[in-house]
């Protein structure tokens, strides 16, 4: 048996960019910044921050760019994926992303008019129209 699955709670560390891709499908990309404590020593903590390349298709790609801004909070799903490609130099690069399944706004995300709940959509996989 296999998994390939990736979950994180983090703080959006720019706004969304969305592009619209060769088979003109539309992916969102983003990053997300998360912040953990690393063991150093036997008593010592250093604070860590990593930040995860995003890629949102379809419905979900969607719902990122409308509601989401630089410094809201998220929790998300998804699968690593690498890409690969060739330079016109011919030297090869790869980028490892999370193609998000699953998104939960944990904060900072814009609310409906006189109401004081803020907007919370999960995106079924299924319906993700990923290209």
């Amino acid at each position: 048996m296999n998994l390939n699955k990736a979950e994180l709670i983090g703080n959006l560390a720019a706004d969304p960019v969305a592009r619209t891709l060769k088979s003109g499908g539309e992916v969102v990309s983003f990053k997300i910044a998360t912040t953990w404590q690393a063991q150093t020593g036997p008593v010592a903590k250093e604070s860590r921050t990593e930040y995860h390349a995003i890629a949102a298709y379809g419905k979900l790609g969607q719902v990122v760019v409308k509601y989401l801004k630089k410094g809201d909070k998220v929790y998300l799903d998804g699968r690593l994926e690498t890409q690969r490609w060739q330079d016109k130099d011919g030297g090869w690069h790869s980028r490892t992303e999370i193609v998000a399944s699953n998104l939960i706004m944990l904060g900072g995300a814009k609310k409906e008019k006189n109401n004081d709940e803020v907007i919370i959509e999960e995106i079924d996989p299924d319906e993700s129209g990923e290209g």
